[in-house]
């Protein structure tokens, strides 16, 4: 999991490794989730599968900064 302060909100962006029959081939989907003063803003759903987990945790960061950036 990745974090970052942005304009006053906690951004995460989550990895979760996808298993399903897959052989040796890791996939991660990515999910975003934006908190403020240690309380759930907004979650975003699985927003696509990525070939790593750094790229699946960016893909969620990023997400969740378009979205604190679209409310202001």
């Amino acid at each position: 999991m990745r974090s970052e302060k942005h304009q006053g909100y906690m951004l995460w962006g989550h990895a979760i490794l996808q298993q399903e029959g897959r052989v040796n081939t890791e996939r991660y989907a990515a999910s975003g989730t934006i908190t403020k003063d240690n309380r759930v803003v907004e979650a975003s759903g699985v927003l696509g599968e990525f070939g790593t987990e750094e790229e699946a945790e960016l893909a969620g960061i990023q997400w969740a900064r378009a979205w604190v950036d679209g409310i202001g």
